[in-house]
């Protein structure tokens, strides 16, 4: 009988997450929804209670002929346009979005920075613009479309749901909210926790009005995230793509602000993520105002994403008795199973030069995968067994 070691998440994710949200203004979260798999199932109790509130209406059909939800608050000449969850998969920022609205359902009495807010912008918030790909937790829609990818053929219902709303409120800002992958670094030698992006409006990338109305929101919520993750922002290249949803937006004259919610250390249900991106929408809706004097040049003071990590790296590996030591990089494949996200480790890269969210140093031991010496890259990992100490080894999390 071989010992099984279980190499552990950090511990201090928990202890940091209150830490974060204590500090924040207008604490809020909503407990009704948490983790990474969220529905319009989980949604929508949410959203119904708010009815006395806000106005809640269905902007059309998925493919699949599920009912797009969007929530109406303010009453405000700036026009706001918001959708979260476009990639099924993607549930961060709708999280946040939830808490946003517990926030202004809650607002007390005398809350100037809420009332200032509601009296000077319209804001309408598509939670989940693809409840097909949510339910299965997938990036596309049900007919296999990345609807980021389809703002110009407009082939999908929910891409014309979108662009139905856009033309018929005419917003002066967008908000495009995603979430990024794991594999995401910032130059520090950190995660890109938080990304963001004003995408360009033609193969130039130049400096149009609706981009500069856009760098200055991101070096605002730049300026204040920074006091919590400094050194874990990252900005997205420009590269322009016409069927992008931002880019077109950006395109016809609107400032559209891409928001990425990533990876903190040992955070895989993005608990401390959804706070971050919820304290960036008190900075753009100036809830929450950042003293900084920051220039529009400061967006260029982020630092460009770089893939340059992975979840797991095993240190000083030899996949073969009398082969030399190396480095492997782990990478979790996310699969629905029974209701849940179960995390499938997975054979990223050999003779890796990437970081590692964990990492463990074997110091040259002898390591068998899946009860071969034979490693193949993207080899889903069920038995792991260092073969020097006798031990077999788990790498879920």
């Amino acid at each position: 009988m071989f010992t099984l070691v279980n190499f552990t998440f950090y511990t201090f994710v928990t202890q940091y997450k209150t830490s974060i949200i204590s500090r924040a203004p207008f604490n809020t979260i909503d407990s009704r929804i948490s983790g990474r798999y969220i529905t319009l199932d989980h949604i929508l109790p949410i959203l119904n209670s708010y009815k006395e509130t806000f106005l809640v209406s269905v902007i059309g059909t998925s493919e699949l002929g599920v009912e797009i939800p969007m929530v109406t608050l303010g009453s405000g000449k700036k026009k706001v346009l918001v959708w979260s969850q476009m990639h099924g998969n993607e549930s961060t920022t709708t999280k946040a979005l939830i808490d946003f609205l517990m926030l202004i359902a809650n607002k007390k009495e005398k809350s100037t920075p809420i009332d200032t807010f509601l009296k000077h912008h319209t804001l309408k918030i598509i939670p989940i613009l693809n409840p097909d790909g949510a339910a299965s937790y997938t990036r596309v829609n049900a007919n296999g479309v990345d609807l980021n990818r389809d703002a110009q053929l407009l082939s999908q219902a929910e891409s014309k749901a979108l662009r139905a709303v856009f033309d018929a409120f005419k917003p002066d800002l967008c908000l495009n909210m995603h979430d990024q992958r794991t594999i995401y670094g910032v130059p520090s030698g950190k995660s890109a926790t938080v990304s963001f992006l004003s995408p360009a409006a033609d193969d130039s990338c130049g400096l149009t009005s609706a981009r500069k109305i856009a760098m200055g929101d991101i070096a605002r919520m730049y300026a204040s995230l920074s006091k919590e993750i400094q050194g874990q922002i990252g900005r997205y290249d420009d590269a322009f793509n016409l069927n992008c949803v931002g880019d077109t937006f950006t395109q016809l004259g609107v400032p559209t602000i891409l928001f990425e919610a990533g990876h903190f250390s040992g955070d895989y249900d993005r608990e401390i993520t959804r706070t971050l991106i919820y304290k960036a929408l008190l900075v753009v809706f100036n809830i929450s105002e950042v003293k900084d004097a920051i220039r529009n040049t400061g967006y260029f003071d982020i630092p460009e994403n770089q893939k340059s990590y992975c979840d797991l790296l095993l240190k000083e590996v030899r996949i073969e008795a009398k082969a030399a030591p190396q480095d492997i990089a782990i990478q979790y494949l996310e699969l629905l199973i029974d209701g849940a996200i179960t995390f499938i480790p997975t054979i990223l890269e050999l003779n890796t030069r990437l970081n590692g969210h964990r990492e463990v140093d074997f110091g040259g031991d002898h390591i068998v995968f899946n009860n071969t010496e034979k490693v193949s890259l993207n080899e889903k990992l069920h038995i792991v067994y260092n073969k020097s100490k006798e031990i077999a080894i788990s790498l879920r999390i």
